[in-house]
């Protein structure tokens, strides 16, 4: 049968499935118990055919500049990750409430009066020098001032189990696709395991979200305005999901040369002819969405969009210069921002955070860099970060260099040691450090999508989680309310018994 490792009494990390006496928590109990009853072989087997079922299908993932190829399978671990009806409340109100401010930061910036930087809550220049501003979106709203659509927000849990935001994701979020794709892996592989809980669904994302994106449709679209998907293309690494959203949403997947500009509004070359667009569900940068605004060289965007946005025809989610409110040296000042738009106390905490351009935040780092972690602001996918602990006295020189010499694009962290779960490694369930990206999604009102992208960094010990990087997934099971009723609750569809 498969063991179960314990956790180390050692590591200072919360486990979410055994207590530090080594007792399984009530929540994981019947789970436990299931998994205890497979033996190694049996596991693999099971991960074998989910993971030929995804090559089968398609479902993989990218990883530019690696020499065994760029294309993989997408990694899931079997083991999935649990989270009790009343803590998954308390999150949904914290996302709530983050995003909430967070689109009200946007709007301020772009289409108000600059409240928060006139009032001291958010330094001006450092909005201004941010990779993400962009002065391009001056002057352009966005019905139910949503400049932020689809959010997904990054959260640890530290030492004492306290959710904590590590990261926000303003700009285009990814692997909602994987969510939904590990759950239908899962109630296949394991329909017992599965029947044990009563989980919250997962395949009403596509309904969700086209819902919010025909609430931000603009003034005269009508009741079904024309929703499409801009894709760079099939070799952009989350080609897989753009494709995946456009099935579940039942929209157009498009590509810059099937839009065209005329008289500031948006058209769909169709056989039939030109048909106006609505709404832009656009999954490229900004930089590469119009040539006769951004970059001239793209031929990925569109030339005239801008225009068009400016006139209020069309509506492009996310909005331009999103990218300033996720940028990581805004991210200390989030909960600022929440108390000051909102009026309310922040229910997430972020990870502690230190600013390099305030020279006393930076000697205090520096006194203490090998205990806590480098991130260069614009970087994503764990590339760039320096982990002190872990790094060498020369890692850690450079790093302190490269600060040093541009102060204004580092920050540096605590380390939070990120909660473990049990992971299928070699022989045995071993635990794996993980982190968890809830998706929200804001139209005339702001909802979380129950669950999340569950990522779990399989090498012993490490805290990089991301799937670039040799991480892996795990199927998340937000439970139902005791009192629910089940039938908005999505059966697991037919398969083997066992």
């Amino acid at each position: 049968m498969a063991e179960f490792r314990r956790p180390d009494p050692g590591i200072a990390a919360y486990d979410e499935a055994f207590a530090l006496n080594g007792e399984v928590r009530p929540l994981y109990a019947a789970i436990v118990k299931r998994f205890s009853q497979f033996d190694t072989a049996e596991l693999r087997r099971r991960e074998r055919v989910i993971e030929e079922e995804f090559r089968r299908q398609g479902i993989t993932f990218t990883v530019y500049g690696d020499a065994r190829g760029t294309e993989r399978t997408w990694p899931m671990d079997l083991f999935p990750r649990l989270i009790a009806a009343a803590e998954w409340r308390e999150i949904e109100q914290g996302l709530t409430q983050r995003v909430t401010a967070l689109n009200r930061f946007l709007a301020d910036i772009y289409t108000g009066e600059g409240a928060a930087i006139a009032d001291g809550v958010v330094p001006g220049w450092l909005v201004r020098s941010s990779d993400g501003f962009e002065r391009n979106a001056y002057g352009v709203s966005v019905p139910h001032d949503a400049h932020c659509v689809i959010a997904g927000i990054d959260l640890v849990r530290d030492a004492q189990g306290q959710y904590r935001v590590l990261e926000d994701n303003l700009r285009n979020p990814s692997g909602i696709s994987y969510v939904i794709e590990n759950r239908a892996a899962m109630t296949k592989a394991f329909p017992l395991v599965w029947e044990d809980h009563t989980v919250e669904p997962v395949g009403q994302y596509g309904r969700m979200l086209r819902t919010a994106l025909e609430s931000v449709a603009p003034t005269g679209a009508g009741d079904q305005p024309l929703i499409v998907i801009l894709t760079p293309g099939i070799y952009n690494s989350a080609y897989f999901e753009h494709a995946f959203l456009a099935r579940e949403m039942g929209v157009e997947l498009v590509e810059g040369p099937d839009l065209v500009v005329d008289e500031h509004v948006v058209y769909l070359r169709t056989i039939e002819g030109l048909v106006p667009v609505d709404v832009i569900y656009r999954r490229i940068d900004d930089a590469f969405l119009d040539p006769v605004s951004f970059r001239p060289d793209s031929t990925l965007g569109v030339p005239g969009l801008l225009g068009a946005m400016r006139a209020g025809t069309v509506t492009v989610c996310n909005a331009v210069g999103n990218g300033v409110a996720d940028d990581k040296a805004i991210h200390p000042y989030v909960t600022d921002l929440i108390r000051y738009y909102l009026g309310e106390a922040p229910i997430l905490p972020n990870v502690e955070t230190y600013v390099m351009w305030e020279q006393d935040q930076r000697e205090a780092a520096f006194e203490r860099l090998d205990e806590l972690v480098v991130k260069p602001v614009g970087a994503s996918g764990g590339y760039g970060i320096v982990i002190g602990r872990d790094a060498t006295d020369a890692e850690l020189a450079h790093a302190r260099a490269q600060i040093e010499a541009d102060p204004r694009n580092w920050v540096v962290q605590e380390v939070v040691e990120l909660s473990t779960l049990a992971s299928l490694c070699d022989d045995t369930l071993e635990p794996r450090h993980l982190d968890l990206r809830p998706f929200v999604i804001t139209g005339d009102r702001t909802q979380v999508f129950p669950g999340g992208l569950t990522r779990v960094a399989m090498q012993r010990g490490s805290l990089i989680v991301n799937s670039s990087q040799g991480g892996g997934s795990k199927d998340t099971w937000v439970l139902a309310p005791e009192d629910a009723s089940r039938e908005h609750l999505r059966s697991p569809p037919p398969g083997p018994r066992t």
